[in-house]
């Protein structure tokens, strides 16, 4: 499991349509398996969960993208990856899970 937490000022919607768009485009075995969407109140919570075919690892992975947005555009966003490993007992081969956030960092930093 690999994770990644930032702070930033922004639209949460303009993000979350950016994120979806570059990890969806960023890979042929992308998609999106599931999302949410909830405001109250002058918050926003966006959740994305994308999964895709990791060939290093030879399997599936997941990416759990969470925002939490304000009124004022103060934006928190926590992603976690899972499901990289082929081991029974323990994890091994993360190399599919961290290359999967990488992704993710590099589109965050980029719309930063």
């Amino acid at each position: 499991m690999a994770k990644y937490e930032r702070s930033l000022i922004c639209n949460i919607d303009e993000l979350a349509d950016y994120i979806e768009s570059g990890i969806i485009n960023g890979s042929l075995s992308a998609s999106l398996e599931a999302g949410s969407y909830y405001s109250s109140g002058g918050t926003t919570c966006i959740v994305k969960v994308f999964e895709r075919y990791s060939m290093i690892g030879k399997n599936r992975v997941a990416l759990n993208v969470t925002l939490v947005g304000d009124e004022n555009d103060e934006v928190f966003i926590s992603a976690i990856t899972s499901g990289g490993s082929q081991a029974v007992l323990f994890k091994i081969n993360t190399f599919g899970e961290d290359a999967f956030l990488d992704k993710l960092i590099s589109l965050v930093e980029s719309y930063a």
